[in-house]
């Protein structure tokens, strides 16, 4: 009887497919769903409380209560009778003109593939009706509706885009965090009672293809109860075969576990021409597979701010110009990441006119040039050997495999010189994108091509800001130094001054 049991049970496990196990070893052998690694481009939104005051940061209550900042102190003294606290602010959260569908129709404007929302930042209000989050919630004080609800079913049924979720675990000033805290987090009561039971709402009830995770850094993901958590994510959650998560689930987690590695906001360890910026994850075909497995990948999240994550109208002479964002995406795609670009719209559900339009300048380059960025691989080498501006890709269909030289100038001198492409006088085809004619090129010494480019009126040029000339019929070439792997020392500070320390092999 017992063998036949096992023998059922065993046959049962079969037919329901690999199962994952609560450690990280089975974890991290789960391959990423093959849709993240295609879409490149996604959009970030925080929005949240933090919108009202619009000052400081999304960390301002942290920042008032916590650090005590005297500028933000100086600013509620200015602007706020005496008494007046955080929560306050929350029936100012207005969202008056936060339309769903015109918000999903700007992001998928921009090109990108993904839409990642906080539904919960650390301040503890949910932007979704939480039966977690009793009176702190966005239907129970401010804009009386379900936002998260409202922008998914947008994205959902108006754009062919995924939508993800960001959720805090932790909560700065709930007392059941503070207790737990207090008790050197031998107790879980803030795990067992609100952010497991929140994990489990959003997901059933949302279904996000993307759950990025965050707030854990002080406790272990012993505490959080991670594993559990993902282990039935990946085995019996609605969201199960496409669901992608990040890797913040308690502290020393982060770059080691998870799905795609996220390490730090704004990170980007800033090695180039060898590309290791996103050594720890560049290479998901096939290099990559035999250090860390079939389904770790890097993202790189870019504001356009460049101080924080929500609207400040303080900050308008800090937005980065077009070109700035756009090499942080074009440097992350050459090593097989992603960009997440984050935009923080103002209380009222306006998106700032600079934001739209930057959105809008990263659609029309990637009407033109998106062949380059969605669903490409790194190539033997992401950045040009002598000229630094140019950054690799390449695609392969069909066995035949085409190279994208990204160049982020456009050569004043009728020429550009690359070093790094294997040409054939023979089989060798040089493009540009948006131009219909055939380019020359001839032999570089000692290596490399030199592509001559077309006589064109500065009206005439295809696009702007970076332009992509696609290389056919390359000889096969491969690397001969091996990649340095960087060390990653996870126990820094929490965010916001979370910028991981690297060192080089």
């Amino acid at each position: 009887m017992k063998l036949l049991i096992a023998i059922v049970l065993f046959v049962y496990s079969l037919a329901q497919g690999e199962r994952y196990t609560p450690t990280w070893e089975s974890i991290d052998a789960r391959p990423l769903p093959s849709w993240y690694d295609e879409s490149k481009l996604g959009i970030f939104v925080h929005w949240g409380i933090f919108s009202v005051p619009s000052f400081s940061s999304e960390w301002f209550w942290h920042d008032w209560k916590m650090s005590k900042l005297p500028g933000i102190e100086q600013f509620m003294q200015e602007n706020y009778k005496p008494g007046f606290t955080y929560p306050d602010f929350a029936k100012d959260f207005s969202t008056e003109f936060f339309f769903a569908d015109q918000w999903a129709r700007i992001f998928n404007s921009s090109g990108a593939r993904y839409v990642v929302f906080v539904s919960k930042h650390h301040e503890g209000y949910s932007n979704y009706p939480s039966k977690y989050s009793f009176s702190w919630n966005s239907m129970d004080v401010g804009p009386q509706r379900d936002i998260v609800g409202e922008l998914a079913d947008a994205v959902r049924s108006g754009t062919n885009m995924h939508f993800g979720l960001y959720h805090s675990q932790y909560e700065w000033f709930n007392p059941l965090w503070q207790n737990d805290k207090a008790d050197n987090f031998t107790t879980q009561d803030f795990v067992k009672y609100k952010t497991l039971p929140e994990w489990y709402e959003i997901v059933n009830k949302y279904q996000p293809d993307i759950i990025w995770s965050d707030g854990d850094w002080e406790a272990t993901d012993d505490y959080w109860q991670a594993k559990e958590f993902i282990a039935w994510l990946y085995n019996d959650s609605p969201v199960k075969d496409k669901i992608v998560i990040n890797d913040r689930w308690g502290n020393g987690i982060g770059c080691r576990h998870g799905g795609f590695y996220t390490c730090g906001d704004r990170y980007n360890p800033g090695m180039t021409h060898h590309c290791l910026l996103f050594a720890l994850f560049l290479f998901t075909y096939p290099a990559f597979l035999m250090s860390f497995g079939p389904h770790l990948k890097g993202r790189k999240a870019m504001t356009i701010d460049k101080y924080s994550l929500g609207w400040y109208p303080r900050n308008f002479p800090g937005f980065f110009f077009f070109l700035s964002i756009w090499k942080s995406l074009v440097s992350p795609c050459s090593c097989g990441g992603n960009m997440l670009l984050n935009v923080g719209p103002r209380k009222d559900g306006i998106i700032d006119p600079l934001m739209q339009e930057r959105l809008q300048q990263m659609g029309e380059w990637m009407n033109l040039n998106g062949e380059a960025i969605y669903g490409t691989r790194p190539w033997t080498y992401q950045n040009d050997s002598v000229n630094p501006d140019v950054w690799y890709t390449n695609k392969t269909t069909n066995g035949v495999t085409v190279v994208y030289a990204i160049s982020l100038v456009w050569p004043n001198n009728g020429s550009l010189h690359i070093a790094s492409p294997f040409p054939s006088v023979s089989t060798t085809v040089v493009s540009l994108l948006g131009y219909e004619n055939k380019l020359s090129w001839s032999l570089a010494y000692p290596k490399g091509m030199i592509i001559e480019l077309p006589k064109l009126a500065p009206s005439q040029v295809p696009g702007q800001w970076a332009w992509v000339f696609k290389l056919e019929g390359l000889i096969k070439e491969e690397r001969k130094e091996p990649f340095r792997m960087p060390k990653f020392n996870v126990n820094k500070p929490p965010h916001p001054h979370y910028y991981p320390d690297v060192t080089y092999n």
